[in-house]
């Protein structure tokens, strides 16, 4: 009896290869599982990876965004004489439209750039706004149609600023073709950024008389806004940031001959 039962036990036990088998496929079961479990931290780490990334670049967009609400760049021309204006500005030379109040096209937001990136000739590019996707650029003009010699003053000035995001503008100012390309001194030297020129004061960025502007004279203006990516202001304190800046010319009128003074009349 004791044989019959040893007898059945070793035939209803695994032979030799039906042993090595189920140990293979334990194995393999085993190595799938390491190598399902290394697929799986391996796509969670590039997950984690990809999440940083996109947080980061969120992050730069939002820090190097420059808002601009409303009026993104505006030209006014002001009579300081309250009459009629020898002065006149308008868009378009072949169509003279002439105008008090000039606006550039809007630009949501600013990411920074460098002067670099900016088309070689972006004073030639069009008239009126010929903006890029991170730079406002405007072309006027400014014409003597009145019958005496005139003075006038151009300037630039800044309305409103937000965190401070005028650390790191740079305002390029084309006149006839001249540039020169403003910007706030270095906050730590107190000295003016590498080939730029100091804006005049705190809330002016520059200022300048045009003498013995004659009748049928004709200035070409062109204003170039941008957020200077090289500039060392430029950080993290820029996130949230706004600024608003207009330009005006205003006509000095020069007393000919025959006229009596203003306060004469």
């Amino acid at each position: 009896m004791a044989n019959e039962e040893t007898n059945i036990q070793l035939q209803n036990a695994p032979t030799l290869e039906e042993q090595i088998n189920e140990t293979t496929l334990g194995q393999k079961l085993e190595k799938k599982a390491k190598k399902e479990k290394r697929k799986n931290k391996r796509r969670i780490a590039f997950e984690i990876f990809l999440i940083l990334i996109i947080l980061l670049v969120i992050n730069v967009y939002i820090v190097l965004s420059i808002f601009y609400k409303g009026e993104n760049f505006t030209v006014t021309l002001d009579s300081e004489y309250g009459r009629e204006s020898g002065l006149v500005i308008y868009e378009e030379p072949e169509n003279k439209y002439t105008r008090t109040f000039l606006r550039s096209d809007d630009i949501e937001f600013f990411t920074d750039i460098s002067i670099n990136w900016l088309p070689e000739n972006i004073d030639n590019e069009g008239n009126g706004s010929h903006n890029g996707r991170n730079y406002i650029a405007y072309t006027f003009y400014a014409e003597n149609m009145g019958q005496d010699v005139i003075n006038y003053w151009t300037t630039i000035k800044i309305d409103d600023v937000v965190k401070n995001v005028d650390e790191a503008i740079r305002v390029m100012v084309f006149k006839n073709g001249e540039k020169i390309v403003y910007a706030k001194n270095n906050r730590q030297t107190g000295k003016p950024e590498p080939e730029t020129t100091a804006f005049k004061d705190e809330d002016t960025v520059m200022l300048e008389l045009t003498e013995n502007f004659k009748v049928g004279d004709i200035d070409k203006w062109t204003v170039v806004v941008w957020v200077e990516g090289d500039d060392p202001e430029c950080l993290d304190d820029l996130i949230g940031g706004e600024i608003k800046m207009h330009m005006t010319l205003t006509e000095e009128h020069i007393l000919q001959e025959d006229e009596l003074p203003q306060d004469e009349r």
